[in-house]
């Protein structure tokens, strides 16, 4: 009996102590429990924070480390230091600062915080080390990448003269906003899809407006309105109720839907809304990223496919093979307008990276994607129509340095497929989209540009083997296009042109540049179709001609009296 005592005492005082520690670790794996499944449920809000901790070294280090401290220092036992414990809550009231919190925290919870603290500032540490050559082989990568799948072309591929972009954006939205009326809808951020007739629109979703509408109401369907023509100009409304779809709050937004059903991959661009048969759709091009180990580990993004969105709420999820066979898709845009912006952005990098650094790189061969100015009111790449029918996402480069602006080399992507191909200048100086909208102003000075009217998105047009920027002409208040201004990238002769038939003609290459001069929009000559210029020895405007529809041109000597008054324009120079 003396001698089972001391036994039963030390089993007594082991059990006890088993059993806090089993309390602990029951009660924290329930907490984790709850933690997981709600995080599991809510798994849409946190896709941006678990797809980087997954594809981005940088985030994978702070991200990933600082959810791991939190999970072992969460399931450790109490780490007593033998200070008394103080409450939580008290000492949260009675603190000023995170700083204090941090230091008059005693006990386990103290020591744990501390430790965490510590762990977070370590990762942070180290996911700069890991981010910077993490990030500057991504760009090398995806720069070799794209250019071992270019191919160069000796000119510039034909643009389609039956779908110029005549109606910028701005317009599109303001006189589109001003012709449809909803109570409880409203039209959403516009994008660029092709018609069920060929032509491309601006397209935009119905979406709920205002909380609630967006809490109980759906996205009523689609609209599209032609881009290629501002007389006449066509207005498709496809109404159907999305059961997900935009402007939708949570659980009923296409967005949270789409996250829930692929996980793995990120919708960066906005939704290509369009109609096929008569019944609306949405398309979300995908994006998805792959890991290389060497030199150093870092991530290159990827085409994933895309989702089609159906107003019945089904979702199919497309390889980029599966997207560019599906009829309902055929002449969309598939390819990610993202993705095409971060391989263009890359090129700076396709010499090395030591090439591009500042101070001890040479800069050779260097290439950058031209900057537009302020008022230009769009980004590359353009979108524009080739012929044929094939969409083309178009990126201007120039050369590499604060005070360049002429281009080096123009880089096409087809919409469909992604696959590119680029024209190099060479020893040629092209014009690029800023000193092409000065000189779209220089060439009418009659007009009160930034007072009555503006030059707006310019975008590249080929014209018979020559680069063009289309420029549209604007009253401030974006309600009307009167007149498209092309200056050619080479020569820097200007064509203005009021007609949408004209337009169309000279994309076509059926008309001259020759034969359309510059028209004026000031003074007399309302009605006329063209301008003939006269210029000085210098090259300066001295008088301009207003021709209008059939009256015949010609040419005549000062002082020559041969021309007659009847209805013919005479010019001397």
């Amino acid at each position: 009996m003396a001698d089972a005592s001391p036994s039963s005492d030390d089993g007594s005082a082991a059990g006890s102590g088993v059993r806090p520690l089993a309390i602990h670790a029951a009660t924290r794996l329930f907490g984790l429990g709850i933690v997981l499944v709600a995080a599991y449920l809510t798994r849409p809000l946190w896709h941006s924070f678990a797809y980087g901790v997954l594809y981005s070294p940088g985030l994978t280090v702070f991200g990933g480390g600082s959810v791991l401290a939190a999970l072992v220092l969460w399931l450790l036992p109490p780490l007593e230091d033998g200070s008394p414990n103080r409450s939580v809550w008290r000492v949260l009231r009675e603190a000023d600062s995170p700083v204090e919190v941090l230091l008059n925290l005693q006990g386990s919870p103290g020591r744990k915080l501390r430790l965490f603290v510590g762990a977070v500032v370590a990762a942070a540490v180290l996911s700069a080390v890991v981010g910077v050559p993490a990030g500057l082989l991504e760009q090398r990568t995806l720069a070799e990448e794209t250019m071992a799948e270019a191919s160069e072309v000796e000119e510039f591929p034909q643009a389609n003269p039956e779908n110029p972009r005549v109606v910028p954006r701005r317009v599109a939205d303001v006189t589109t906003r001003g012709s449809v009326s909803y109570r409880q809808h409203r039209l959403g951020t516009s994008d660029i899809a092709r018609m069920e007739d060929g032509s491309l629109a601006w397209s935009y979703a119905i979406e709920p407006d205002g909380f609630r509408n967006t809490v109980v109401e759906n996205q009523r369907g689609v609209l599209v309105t032609d881009m290629t023509r501002m007389d006449d100009r066509q207005i498709d409304v496809y109404e159907e109720d999305f059961t997900y779809g935009e402007g939708m709050l949570l659980t009923r937004s296409a967005d949270w839907n789409l996250k829930k059903t692929d996980y793995l991959a990120k919708y960066d661009d906005d939704a290509v809304e369009f109609s096929h048969e008569g019944r609306p759709y949405m398309y979300y091009p995908k994006t998805g990223h792959e890991w290389h180990l060497t030199p150093f580990p870092h991530t290159t993004p990827t085409w994933d496919g895309g989702a089609l969105l159906y107003p019945d709420g089904r979702i199919d999820h497309l390889t980029p093979e599966e997207a560019r066979s599906e009829p309902i898709l055929e002449g969309q845009r598939l390819y990610p307008l993202t993705l095409t912006r971060e391989e263009m952005g890359s090129l700076g990098y396709r010499n090395g990276i030591i090439n591009q650094l500042p101070v001890v790189g040479a800069h050779e061969g260097e290439i950058e994607v031209a900057r537009l100015p302020s008022g230009a009111d769009n980004d590359q790449p353009f979108v524009i129509d080739l012929a044929g029918q094939r969409m083309s996402y178009v990126t201007a480069m120039e050369p590499y340095g604060q005070d360049t602006r002429g281009l080096d080399e123009v880089w096409f992507a087809d919409a469909e497929t992604g696959e590119y191909t680029f024209f190099g200048t060479g020893d040629e100086t092209l014009t690029g989209p800023e000193r092409a909208m000065g000189i779209a102003r220089s060439a009418d000075s009659r007009t009160n540009w930034g007072q009555n009217f503006v030059v707006t998105e310019p975008v590249p047009v080929t014209i018979d083997g020559s680069l063009w920027w289309h420029i549209k002409v604007s009253p401030t208040d974006f309600t009307d296009v009167t007149r498209n201004v092309f200056v050619n990238a080479d020569t820097g002769r200007t064509v203005e042109i009021r007609d949408d038939a004209a337009v169309r003609s000279f994309v076509a290459g059926e008309v001259a540049e020759d034969d359309l001069e510059p028209i004026d929009d000031g003074g007399d000559g309302a009605d006329a179709i063209y301008y003939v210029i006269v210029t000085d020895e210098n090259g300066d405007v001295i008088e301009r001609v207003p021709v209008e529809p059939g009256q015949e041109t010609a040419i005549v000597e000062p002082g020559d009296e041969r021309a007659a008054d009847n209805g013919t324009a005479t010019a001397g120079g």
